[in-house]
């Protein structure tokens, strides 16, 4: 049992538990600080975001926040996106030197997660104003635009597993301004993150890129603090909250880009 990897997990649960985001944003950075390597940060990461946002789900399907119609959307771009990139992957060259990529792509995913946080109000009142303006439009893209999100964030998870948190739920607020609340956002993007963090993880673990010691102790610290974050996530002011995680990963993905 390693105390800073149970506290860390904890900080990261309670995260996804309020916002949605903490998973791979939060906790990868952390893993590659400490010495794993990046894939297997990643692949590690993929199963504590999927078990740990398991439980989130399940408090979230009890209160009907989950909009199953938009995660139908979501998956039938995500999935087929991971497998063909998995596939991809199977076959990458694993010589040295050949995956030095991954890092600064997981710093980049991180500063990008960063300003999608910080601007998501503008990102949203600029979907609603198009959705307001030109209704019939709008409303005939929705669907397309979903899936194409779908498939981008299919990718985006496999390879860093960073945006499902925070891309998707911004994505979302932009694509359905007047459907959903900031709620039933976090808790649909939530719950099309599971199946895309399953599949991703289980190609990870099939390439070898999982730590067990790893993912058994943040889940010790993430599991019951991410039942606290959905509890009270209602009372939390959302902005404060939201520019405070932005700021953070703005630090943390200069920092890991850098290094």
């Amino acid at each position: 049992m390693d105390l800073i990897l149970v506290v860390m997990g904890a900080i990261s649960g309670l995260l996804i538990g309020l916002t949605g985001v903490g998973g791979g944003a939060i906790m990868t950075p952390i893993l590659i600080s400490l010495g794993v390597p990046p894939l297997t940060a990643v692949g590690t990461d993929l199963w504590f975001a999927a078990v740990t946002k398991s439980v989130s789900t399940g408090f979230s399907h009890k209160s009907g926040l989950i909009d199953w119609l938009i995660l139908k959307r979501l998956w039938l771009g995500s999935l087929p996106a991971s497998f063909i990139l998995l596939v991809f992957m199977t076959n990458m060259p694993r010589e040295e030197g050949s995956l030095t990529f991954i890092q600064p792509l997981i710093a980049v995913m991180i500063l990008i997660t960063a300003v999608f946080l910080a601007f998501k109000s503008l990102i949203h009142s600029t979907g609603r104003g198009l959705r307001i303006s030109n209704e019939s439009r709008f409303k005939f893209v929705q669907g397309p635009l979903t899936l194409i999100s779908g498939i981008a964030l299919g990718g985006i998870v496999t390879l860093t597993s960073i945006g499902a948190g925070a891309i998707g739920v911004v994505v979302l607020s932009y694509l359905y301004p007047l459907r959903m609340t900031s709620r039933r956002l976090v808790a649909t993007d939530i719950a099309h993150a599971i199946p895309l963090a399953l599949f991703a993880g289980f190609g990870h673990a099939l390439l070898g890129n999982i730590d067990l010691r790893l993912l058994l102790n943040i889940l010790v610290g993430s599991i019951p603090a991410v039942l606290v974050g959905s509890a009270v996530a209602s009372r939390v002011p959302e902005s404060v909250l939201r520019y405070f995680l932005a700021a953070v990963l703005l630090v943390v993905g200069m920092q890991l880009f850098f290094s």
